[in-house]
């Protein structure tokens, strides 16, 4: 079923519905224990506290014994902030309560449990190919929509049923090369579903997709610098802010942050945002795959970043979370 426009749909109410509606959609979960170190904004300079248009409010690196744990691609943050569902590229669902000092910054997390997405048939997905998910979003209907890359689909987890429904892909999709699947995925506020992937590297845009009652339409998403698309979440006031990444050799990591304003995104538009952030060492930063947004008790737009560590002993989980100035 494709996204329908309605301009009153609570989009940040849906946003977790994740932790009842996935955990119960995932398949079983078993209870894992996590260790969670807070890390600064900047390891050399404790006192910084801002990057760009964000004020930095927390963050942990995040280590479990369990081999299911690492691969975080995509992040879900319920409205009020005391869940988290995070999807591992191995099919792999964390769901945790977080938890916050006492001016409200991240400070930990507890009640961790693993759980395994279900197939068609509604068992545990075992088969590598069809386990990469890269990106999920919810649904007008309450569901969550999951992005899986290598074998390109979209498959929509309902609440409270196991086995997902696969969902009309865009028709360009099945074209793309194995590892440019479906990146970014946000449901915007009218309804419709924003879908991006990273392009090629050294090409000028990155092909991506907005839906309708109807279907899918192209559209284009402005890459610049050798960054590519690695998520992306609507923020509150209906803009989109798109997560970019980038790898180099000799410097490691680096994140970029760019706000999409929601009148441009529409069939055939190339899409080109404004830069919040960009994140580098020697600031704390990762390969940042997943990001949410939402709401915050005194009307701040707060920002959680997670990152995909590849199971690579050599990278870090990282759970962070900002405050976007105004």
């Amino acid at each position: 079923m494709m996204a329908r426009p309605s301009s009153l749909l609570p989009v940040f109410g849906l946003v977790l519905a994740l932790a009842a509606g996935l955990a119960a959609g995932l398949g079983r979960a078993d209870p894992v224990a996590v260790k969670a170190t807070p890390v600064p904004l900047n390891a050399s300079d404790k006192s910084a506290t801002s990057v760009g248009r964000l004020h930095y409010r927390g963050g942990l690196q995040l280590e479990a014994e369990s081999p299911r744990f690492g691969g975080f691609s995509a992040l879900g943050i319920s409205a009020d902030g005391a869940r988290m569902v995070a999807i591992s590229d191995r099919a792999q669902s964390l769901s945790a309560r977080l938890t916050y000092d006492a001016a409200d910054n991240l400070a930990g997390i507890a009640d961790a449990d693993l759980g395994s997405l279900a197939d068609l048939h509604g068992f545990p997905m075992v088969d590598p190919p069809d386990w990469d998910v890269e990106a999920m979003s919810p649904g007008v209907e309450g569901e969550i929509i999951v992005a899986f890359e290598t074998r390109h689909r979209l498959w929509r987890y309902l609440p409270g049923r196991t086995v997902p429904v696969p969902m009309p892909p865009p028709d360009e999709l099945l074209q793309m090369p194995a590892n440019s699947g479906i990146k970014g995925l946000a449901l915007l506020a009218d309804g419709r579903l924003l879908a991006l992937t990273p392009g090629i590297r050294g090409r000028a845009d990155a092909i991506g997709w907005v839906s309708d009652p109807d279907g899918w339409s192209v559209l284009t998403y402005g890459a610049a610098d050798n960054f590519q698309v690695s998520g992306a979440t609507t923020l509150p006031d209906g803009d989109v802010l798109v997560l970019e990444r980038l790898y180099i050799l000799r410097s490691g990591n680096a994140a970029r942050l760019k706000r999409v304003a929601a009148g441009a995104i529409r069939a055939g538009a190339v899409l080109a945002g404004d830069t919040v952030a960009e994140l580098r060492p020697p600031l704390t930063v990762d390969n940042f795959e997943g990001v949410e947004a939402r709401r915050g008790a005194n009307g701040e737009t707060l920002i959680y970043l997670i990152s995909d560590d590849n199971f690579n002993a050599e990278q870090r989980t990282l759970l962070m979370m900002f405050e976007l100035m105004k």
